[in-house]
């Protein structure tokens, strides 16, 4: 019983999602998000050509670099590729990587007319919340923090909304931001896009607030109560005066 009080009592204020925008709202979003490559990135590339005699010079960079199917970026930001060696990949963006490879493979003479493909075999999201954790992969390089909130289905009443936070590696260094998806404003953070191997730590609420939320509805009722059974005192009084 005291729990679906307790439940009863958590006020839409504190949940409801993106509670400032009304039926038709637009809101312009100022930050374009494309992945950038990163260390222990794990990429798929593909080579393909167009002309039958360039087949077999594209099957050694389709062969499978590692165990897992993919190339995988080294600490220093590198991928090393049959014939072209080593490349610095970290900071280019997949379709980036796409053309500078396209670009080294034509130029260089070794496969005519090169087109590449570039993946990432890695992109996922880490969720800790409600006394448990998980790993969200995302099937492409694109993932808004509300699309991960959904796809992590564990966000109840008891949540803090205003303290959800995003953690993420930023130039060696580990950033918090707190984001509240009650309000629109989450759209132009710069932590709305997500990144690979993200972090997204959701707390609950104390149960201290939630005593206090409790004490609060609960004085309202009995005020309520009380000034009802004053009317109450006060229509019979003037019944019984009337008879």
């Amino acid at each position: 019983m005291a729990t679906l009080l307790l439940t009863s009592c958590v006020t839409t204020r504190r949940v409801d999602y993106l509670q400032d925008m009304a039926h038709g709202s637009q809101i312009e979003i100022e930050n374009r998000f494309e992945a950038v490559i990163a260390p222990y990135d794990q990429l798929s590339i593909k080579v393909m050509t167009s002309d039958l005699s360039g087949q077999n010079l594209a099957e050694p960079f389709n062969a499978v670099a590692d165990d897992n199917g993919g190339y995988l970026v080294d600490v220093n930001g590198n991928i090393d590729l049959p014939t072209l060696g080593r490349i610095h990949v970290a900071g280019l963006t997949r379709l980036r990587l796409q053309d500078t490879l396209t670009h080294m493979l034509q130029s260089g003479g070794y496969i005519p007319d090169p087109y590449v493909s570039v993946r990432f075999n890695n992109f996922k999201v880490f969720f800790l919340g409600n006394n448990e954790g998980k790993v969200i992969n995302i099937p492409n390089e694109r993932c808004t923090f509300l699309e991960a909130l959904a796809m992590a289905g564990n966000v109840d009443q008891f949540t803090r909304r205003d303290r959800i936070a995003v953690m993420r590696e930023v130039n060696g260094r580990m950033v918090m931001r707190y984001l509240d998806p009650r309000s629109s404003d989450i759209f132009n953070d710069p932590f709305f896009m997500l990144q690979q191997n993200d972090f997204i730590i959701v707390p609950n609420y104390s149960a201290g607030v939630l005593r206090n939320e409790f004490s609060y509805w609960m004085s309202l009722a009995t005020m309520a109560l009380s000034v009802g059974s004053l009317l109450t005192s006060i229509a019979l009084y003037r019944s019984i005066q009337n008879q």
